[in-house]
């Protein structure tokens, strides 16, 4: 099996369970609506620091290329956790299924919020960000040094 593949499936497997289990910890269930207290700081945490700490996560995992490899997790967790209410357990008493554009809308907030923290993750990893000449930091050392 290809390194660069098992490197991706890993970093996938580990953003995903870091969703999963942050929604636990944090006891939000982001597709369910039960009116204004639906919007906690538990929620934010679980909309944004949580998506972040992911696409971090698997972007250092992966290297480059990371920041476009971070954008999964946060969908395949979403969606699964979503057909899970609407075809499994259904919903608790005193809440409704988010409606599917208004869960669009927060799984959107997630990816992007991923998306970010895959950038931030590739320029901790790489120490810069875009592509290098040849020779690199010597080229520069040697050119201001002249």
């Amino acid at each position: 099996m290809n390194n660069r593949f098992l490197r991706g499936l890993v970093a996938l497997m580990i953003g995903m369970s870091m969703i999963h289990f942050g929604d636990r910890l944090l006891g939000v269930r982001m597709e369910l609506f039960s009116g204004l207290s639906t919007f906690s700081f538990a929620w934010i945490l679980d909309v944004f620091f949580v998506p972040f700490l992911v696409g971090y996560t698997v972007s250092w995992i992966y290297g480059l290329g990371g920041k476009w490899l971070c954008y999964f997790p946060p969908i395949i967790v979403r969606c699964l956790s979503y057909a899970e209410i609407y075809y499994v357990s259904g919903t608790p008493q005193g809440s409704n299924l988010n409606p599917i554009g208004w869960w669009c809308l927060y799984v959107v907030l997630a990816v992007e919020s991923a998306a970010i923290g895959g950038v931030v993750g590739e320029v901790m990893k790489k120490s810069v960000y875009g592509r290098t000449r040849a020779g690199g930091k010597q080229q520069a050392v040697a050119a201001r040094e002249s």
